[in-house]
């Protein structure tokens, strides 16, 4: 009988963290930020000598959320920081691939997000109403990321991702920068929301 194929991947920090079976334990904030720094958003197809890293767009989208929601709880800022970072593991699937692998793809992204809200202190699953002002925020970001850095016109930009209120994106300018520098805001903006709860 043969073995099961491996469903674990071993992290910088030593730990094993099992797709199937994610634990909380399991899960440290330099691997995710480490992760997210190196994983491009766009397939890589964006403008600039560096890709445009997940984390790079997390920082945006919990910005942007913060513009939306100024009076939202510290913890759902956080969870606005986290919303993609099942992706340190399983990578950025640009919406149209997500499709074609469909509802599998849900319940491993499910599962990794599950035990990272648990490990820094979030619920499980967030609360619907909020889930619904991160998405707004990550379609809003997805919009100035088609416009300044991956070739969108902004009608195609409107189109597929809806016009932003131009006072929530007022002065919000995209600057592509090293893995290890967003890999550092990245960690030092997790502490700060962490320092706050």
């Amino acid at each position: 009988m043969a073995n099961p194929p491996r469903a674990w991947q071993r992290m910088l920090s030593g730990r094993r963290l099992d797709l199937l079976d994610p634990t909380p334990m399991d899960i440290e904030i330099e691997d995710i930020a480490h992760g997210l720094a190196f994983v491009a958003r766009w397939n890589g197809q964006t403008k600039g000598d560096f890709a445009y890293s997940v984390a790079e767009h997390s920082v945006l989208v919990e910005k942007i959320f913060g513009r939306l929601q100024p009076d939202a709880p510290v913890r759902w800022r956080l969870a606005a920081l986290l919303h993609d970072a099942p992706e340190y593991v399983i990578g950025d699937m640009i919406s149209p691939v997500k499709a074609a692998v469909g509802p599998s793809y849900s319940a491993l992204d499910d599962r990794l997000t599950a035990a990272i809200h648990i490990r820094f202190g979030l619920p499980a699953q967030i609360p619907v109403t909020v889930k619904k002002q991160i998405k707004k925020a990550d379609r809003i970001s997805a919009w100035l990321e088609a416009t300044q850095l991956a070739g969108f016109s902004v009608a195609e930009s409107n189109k597929f991702f809806g016009r932003p209120n131009a006072e929530v994106i007022a002065g919000l300018e995209l600057h592509l920068r090293p893995p290890l520098e967003v890999r550092a805001a990245f960690t030092a903006r997790h502490e700060t929301l962490l320092a706050q709860l």
